[in-house]
Protein backbone atom coordinates (compact mmCIF):
# COMPACT_ATOMS: atom_id res chain seq x y z
CA UNK A 1 0.00 0.00 0.00
CA UNK A 2 1.50 3.55 -0.92
CA UNK A 3 0.67 6.13 1.31
CA UNK A 4 3.31 8.36 0.65
CA UNK A 5 1.53 9.57 -2.47
CA UNK A 6 -1.50 9.71 -1.07
CA UNK A 7 0.20 11.91 2.28
CA UNK A 8 2.03 13.99 -0.01
CA UNK A 9 -1.25 15.22 -2.09
CA UNK A 10 -3.17 16.08 0.83
CA UNK A 11 -0.32 17.61 2.63
CA UNK A 12 -0.07 20.28 -1.01
CA UNK A 13 -4.10 20.32 -1.37
CA UNK A 14 -5.33 21.14 2.02
CA UNK A 15 -7.29 24.22 2.71
CA UNK A 16 -8.41 25.93 6.27
CA UNK A 17 -11.78 24.04 5.78
CA UNK A 18 -12.16 20.14 4.38
CA UNK A 19 -13.32 20.52 0.80
CA UNK A 20 -11.80 20.54 -2.30
CA UNK A 21 -12.77 21.28 -5.79
CA UNK A 22 -14.20 18.05 -6.67
CA UNK A 23 -18.12 17.75 -4.95
CA UNK A 24 -17.83 15.05 -2.21
CA UNK A 25 -14.41 14.85 -1.42
CA UNK A 26 -12.53 15.91 1.57
CA UNK A 27 -9.25 16.02 2.99
CA UNK A 28 -7.81 17.24 6.05
CA UNK A 29 -4.62 18.44 7.56
CA UNK A 30 -4.35 18.82 11.33
CA UNK A 31 -0.96 19.73 13.01
CA UNK A 32 -1.47 19.20 16.60
CA UNK A 33 -3.36 17.13 19.15
CA UNK A 34 -6.14 18.60 20.90
CA UNK A 35 -8.76 18.06 23.74
CA UNK A 36 -11.58 15.84 22.69
CA UNK A 37 -14.67 18.06 21.15
CA UNK A 38 -18.00 17.36 20.07
CA UNK A 39 -19.05 17.12 16.21
CA UNK A 40 -21.32 15.06 14.39
CA UNK A 41 -20.10 13.15 12.07
CA UNK A 42 -21.96 13.47 8.85
CA UNK A 43 -22.36 10.13 6.20
CA UNK A 44 -18.90 9.46 5.44
CA UNK A 45 -15.77 7.42 4.32
CA UNK A 46 -12.69 8.84 6.18
CA UNK A 47 -9.19 7.33 5.58
CA UNK A 48 -6.44 8.26 7.30
CA UNK A 49 -3.26 8.38 5.96
CA UNK A 50 -0.95 10.06 8.48
CA UNK A 51 -1.50 10.13 12.65
CA UNK A 52 -4.15 8.42 14.16
CA UNK A 53 -8.08 9.74 15.58
CA UNK A 54 -9.75 8.23 18.88
CA UNK A 55 -13.63 8.69 18.91
CA UNK A 56 -16.28 8.00 21.58
CA UNK A 57 -19.95 7.37 20.73
CA UNK A 58 -22.12 6.63 23.42
CA UNK A 59 -20.12 4.06 25.31
CA UNK A 60 -17.87 3.07 22.76
CA UNK A 61 -14.65 4.16 21.86
CA UNK A 62 -13.24 3.88 18.39
CA UNK A 63 -9.12 4.31 17.48
CA UNK A 64 -8.11 4.45 13.62
CA UNK A 65 -4.90 5.16 12.07
CA UNK A 66 -2.56 5.37 8.82
CA UNK A 67 -3.50 3.05 6.61
CA UNK A 68 -7.27 2.33 8.41
CA UNK A 69 -10.78 3.93 7.25
CA UNK A 70 -13.83 4.64 9.27
CA UNK A 71 -17.13 4.92 7.70
CA UNK A 72 -20.02 6.81 9.38
CA UNK A 73 -23.24 5.51 8.17
CA UNK A 74 -25.44 7.75 10.10
CA UNK A 75 -24.94 11.53 11.50
CA UNK A 76 -23.94 10.82 14.64
CA UNK A 77 -22.90 13.06 17.70
CA UNK A 78 -19.58 11.96 18.78
CA UNK A 79 -15.95 13.34 20.85
CA UNK A 80 -13.12 12.85 18.91
CA UNK A 81 -9.56 14.06 18.52
CA UNK A 82 -6.35 13.34 16.65
CA UNK A 83 -3.65 11.05 19.38
CA UNK A 84 -0.92 11.84 16.63
CA UNK A 85 -0.45 15.31 15.12
CA UNK A 86 2.20 17.61 14.91
CA UNK A 87 3.77 20.49 12.88
CA UNK A 88 6.54 17.93 11.65
CA UNK A 89 4.22 15.22 10.89
CA UNK A 90 0.68 16.21 10.48
CA UNK A 91 -2.51 14.29 10.82
CA UNK A 92 -3.58 13.76 7.19
CA UNK A 93 -6.87 12.81 6.08
CA UNK A 94 -9.27 11.67 3.24
CA UNK A 95 -12.82 11.88 3.29
CA UNK A 96 -15.89 10.87 0.78
CA UNK A 97 -20.00 12.20 1.30
CA UNK A 98 -21.00 9.11 1.00
CA UNK A 99 -24.89 9.41 -0.88
CA UNK A 100 -27.24 6.95 -0.61
CA UNK A 101 -28.70 7.55 -3.98
CA UNK A 102 -25.24 6.64 -5.35
CA UNK A 103 -24.85 3.34 -3.63
CA UNK A 104 -28.71 2.42 -4.39
CA UNK A 105 -27.41 3.05 -7.97
CA UNK A 106 -24.38 0.93 -7.72
CA UNK A 107 -26.55 -2.35 -6.04
CA UNK A 108 -29.26 -1.85 -9.29
CA UNK A 109 -25.97 -2.67 -11.32
CA UNK A 110 -24.51 -5.24 -9.10
CA UNK A 111 -25.06 -8.98 -10.89
CA UNK A 112 -26.13 -11.91 -8.40
CA UNK A 113 -23.10 -12.75 -6.76
CA UNK A 114 -21.17 -10.11 -7.20
CA UNK A 115 -21.62 -9.00 -3.69
CA UNK A 116 -20.85 -10.85 -0.57
CA UNK A 117 -23.28 -11.85 1.72
CA UNK A 118 -24.64 -9.32 4.66
CA UNK A 119 -24.05 -10.46 8.15
CA UNK A 120 -27.72 -10.25 9.95
CA UNK A 121 -28.62 -7.64 12.56
CA UNK A 122 -28.41 -3.96 12.41
CA UNK A 123 -25.07 -2.63 12.37
CA UNK A 124 -23.43 0.11 14.11
CA UNK A 125 -23.26 3.56 12.55
CA UNK A 126 -19.52 3.53 13.06
CA UNK A 127 -16.91 0.93 11.86
CA UNK A 128 -13.41 0.72 11.41
CA UNK A 129 -11.56 -1.57 8.79
CA UNK A 130 -7.85 -1.79 7.59
CA UNK A 131 -8.11 0.10 3.53
CA UNK A 132 -6.79 -2.54 1.08
CA UNK A 133 -4.69 -1.17 -1.32
CA UNK A 134 -7.31 -0.69 -3.88
CA UNK A 135 -8.97 1.88 -2.10
CA UNK A 136 -5.63 3.72 -1.55
CA UNK A 137 -5.13 3.45 -5.22
CA UNK A 138 -8.55 4.75 -5.91
CA UNK A 139 -8.22 7.55 -3.42
CA UNK A 140 -4.85 8.54 -5.13
CA UNK A 141 -6.07 8.90 -8.70
CA UNK A 142 -8.99 10.53 -7.14
CA UNK A 143 -7.00 13.62 -5.72
CA UNK A 144 -4.73 13.74 -8.79
CA UNK A 145 -7.33 15.16 -10.44
CA UNK A 146 -6.79 18.10 -8.52
CA UNK A 147 -4.11 18.96 -10.31
CA UNK A 148 -5.89 17.92 -13.64
CA UNK A 149 -9.11 20.53 -14.03
CA UNK A 150 -10.07 19.76 -17.45
CA UNK A 151 -10.22 15.89 -16.82
CA UNK A 152 -12.26 15.88 -13.06
CA UNK A 153 -15.69 16.21 -14.74
CA UNK A 154 -15.73 13.02 -16.19
CA UNK A 155 -13.22 10.85 -14.56
CA UNK A 156 -13.99 12.40 -10.79
CA UNK A 157 -17.15 10.50 -11.02
CA UNK A 158 -16.25 7.17 -12.14
CA UNK A 159 -13.71 6.95 -9.43
CA UNK A 160 -16.29 7.57 -7.02
CA UNK A 161 -18.01 5.04 -8.18
CA UNK A 162 -15.10 2.58 -7.90
CA UNK A 163 -14.34 3.80 -4.43
CA UNK A 164 -17.98 3.01 -3.16
CA UNK A 165 -17.90 -0.52 -4.93
CA UNK A 166 -14.20 -1.33 -3.02
CA UNK A 167 -15.86 -0.53 0.49
CA UNK A 168 -19.75 -1.72 -0.79
CA UNK A 169 -17.73 -5.62 -1.70
CA UNK A 170 -15.21 -4.85 1.41
CA UNK A 171 -15.42 -5.77 5.15
CA UNK A 172 -17.61 -3.10 5.81
CA UNK A 173 -19.60 -3.51 2.77
CA UNK A 174 -23.16 -4.43 4.42
CA UNK A 175 -23.13 -0.85 6.88
CA UNK A 176 -22.68 0.73 3.06
CA UNK A 177 -25.04 -1.37 1.59
CA UNK A 178 -27.68 -1.28 3.83
CA UNK A 179 -27.60 2.88 3.60
CA UNK A 180 -28.33 2.51 -0.60
CA UNK A 181 -31.73 -0.02 0.73
CA UNK A 182 -34.70 2.42 1.27
CA UNK A 183 -36.49 -0.76 3.79
CA UNK A 184 -32.94 -1.39 5.86
CA UNK A 185 -33.40 -1.14 9.59
CA UNK A 186 -30.49 1.23 9.52
CA UNK A 187 -32.49 3.55 7.11
CA UNK A 188 -35.63 3.38 9.53
CA UNK A 189 -32.84 4.70 12.41
CA UNK A 190 -31.15 7.28 10.11
CA UNK A 191 -34.75 8.92 9.70
CA UNK A 192 -35.39 8.61 13.39
CA UNK A 193 -32.17 10.10 14.03
CA UNK A 194 -32.46 13.22 11.78
CA UNK A 195 -36.03 14.06 13.28
CA UNK A 196 -34.56 14.13 16.60
CA UNK A 197 -31.75 16.18 15.18
CA UNK A 198 -34.36 18.92 13.58
CA UNK A 199 -36.87 18.80 17.04
CA UNK A 200 -34.31 19.01 19.49
CA UNK A 201 -35.51 21.23 21.56
CA UNK A 202 -39.14 19.51 21.76
CA UNK A 203 -39.83 16.74 24.18
CA UNK A 204 -40.99 13.42 22.58
CA UNK A 205 -43.05 10.34 22.93
CA UNK A 206 -40.15 7.40 22.30
CA UNK A 207 -43.00 5.21 21.22
CA UNK A 208 -44.15 8.48 18.56
CA UNK A 209 -40.57 8.42 17.00
CA UNK A 210 -41.22 4.39 16.59
CA UNK A 211 -44.15 4.86 14.64
CA UNK A 212 -42.40 7.46 12.14
CA UNK A 213 -39.49 5.08 11.48
CA UNK A 214 -42.00 2.03 10.78
CA UNK A 215 -41.00 -0.04 13.55
CA UNK A 216 -42.13 -1.05 16.56
CA UNK A 217 -40.96 0.16 20.03
CA UNK A 218 -38.73 -2.92 20.96
CA UNK A 219 -37.58 -3.08 17.71
CA UNK A 220 -36.83 1.06 17.54
CA UNK A 221 -34.93 1.09 20.87
CA UNK A 222 -32.70 -2.21 19.97
CA UNK A 223 -31.95 -1.01 16.65
CA UNK A 224 -31.21 2.91 17.44
CA UNK A 225 -29.28 1.32 20.08
CA UNK A 226 -27.43 -0.37 17.81
CA UNK A 227 -26.48 2.23 15.38
CA UNK A 228 -26.06 4.86 18.02
CA UNK A 229 -24.63 3.34 21.25
CA UNK A 230 -27.42 5.69 22.91
CA UNK A 231 -31.02 5.51 23.87
CA UNK A 232 -33.01 8.10 21.70
CA UNK A 233 -33.57 10.41 24.81
CA UNK A 234 -29.65 9.96 25.77
CA UNK A 235 -29.09 11.02 21.48
CA UNK A 236 -31.56 14.13 22.08
CA UNK A 237 -29.48 15.50 24.99
CA UNK A 238 -25.85 14.71 23.00
CA UNK A 239 -27.65 17.31 20.41
CA UNK A 240 -28.65 19.85 22.95
CA UNK A 241 -25.44 19.71 24.64
CA UNK A 242 -23.58 20.53 21.39
CA UNK A 243 -25.82 22.78 19.95
CA UNK A 244 -25.54 24.42 23.76
CA UNK A 245 -21.78 24.43 23.29
CA UNK A 246 -21.93 26.18 20.13
CA UNK A 247 -24.45 28.88 21.28
CA UNK A 248 -22.10 29.60 24.33
CA UNK A 249 -19.48 30.62 21.84
CA UNK A 250 -21.40 33.33 20.50
CA UNK A 251 -23.50 33.98 23.39
CA UNK A 252 -20.79 33.48 26.69
CA UNK A 253 -22.77 35.87 28.96
CA UNK A 254 -26.41 34.24 28.24
CA UNK A 255 -26.11 30.52 29.98
CA UNK A 256 -29.66 30.46 30.88
CA UNK A 257 -30.76 31.89 28.03
CA UNK A 258 -28.75 29.65 25.67
CA UNK A 259 -30.21 26.61 27.93
CA UNK A 260 -33.66 27.23 27.68
CA UNK A 261 -32.88 27.90 23.12
CA UNK A 262 -32.02 24.29 23.65
CA UNK A 263 -35.17 22.91 25.31
CA UNK A 264 -33.93 22.78 28.82
CA UNK A 265 -36.11 24.22 31.42
CA UNK A 266 -34.30 23.75 34.30
CA UNK A 267 -30.73 26.00 34.66
CA UNK A 268 -29.80 23.56 37.08
CA UNK A 269 -30.35 20.77 34.85
CA UNK A 270 -29.12 22.31 31.94
CA UNK A 271 -25.74 23.06 34.26
CA UNK A 272 -25.71 19.50 36.05
CA UNK A 273 -26.11 18.15 32.77
CA UNK A 274 -23.78 20.21 30.58
CA UNK A 275 -21.12 19.23 33.04
CA UNK A 276 -21.44 15.93 33.33
CA UNK A 277 -20.89 16.35 29.34
CA UNK A 278 -17.94 18.58 28.99
CA UNK A 279 -16.15 18.20 32.05
CA UNK A 280 -16.76 22.04 33.24
CA UNK A 281 -19.89 24.28 34.28
CA UNK A 282 -21.16 26.46 30.73
CA UNK A 283 -20.06 29.31 32.37
CA UNK A 284 -16.67 28.14 32.78
CA UNK A 285 -16.46 26.71 28.92
CA UNK A 286 -18.06 29.71 28.21
CA UNK A 287 -15.44 32.09 29.21
CA UNK A 288 -12.68 29.74 27.75
CA UNK A 289 -14.64 29.51 24.33
CA UNK A 290 -14.45 33.14 24.42
CA UNK A 291 -10.64 33.46 24.56
CA UNK A 292 -9.71 30.93 21.60
CA UNK A 293 -8.44 32.72 19.09
CA UNK A 294 -9.68 32.67 15.67
CA UNK A 295 -9.05 29.64 14.07
CA UNK A 296 -8.13 27.58 16.96
CA UNK A 297 -10.12 24.67 16.31
CA UNK A 298 -8.60 22.34 12.97
CA UNK A 299 -11.79 21.19 11.28
CA UNK A 300 -11.35 17.54 10.58
CA UNK A 301 -12.80 14.44 8.98
CA UNK A 302 -14.68 12.16 11.60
Amino acid sequence: MDLDELRGLIARHARPDTTTGIDDVLISKVDRTAPPSPSMTGTVLALIAQGAKRLALGDRVYEYHAGQYLIASVDLPITGHFTEADPQRPALGFGLVLRPTTIAELLLHAAPGDLPPVAGGTPSGLAVSDAPAELVDAAIRLLRLLDQPRNRAVLAPLIKREILWRVMTGEQGGVVRQLGLADSSLNHISRAVQWIRDHYTRSFRVEDVARMAGMSVSAFYRNFQAVTAMSPIQFQKQIRLQQARLLLATHPTDVTGVGGRVGYDSPSQFSREYRRQFGVPPSQDAARLRGLPSGAVDPALV
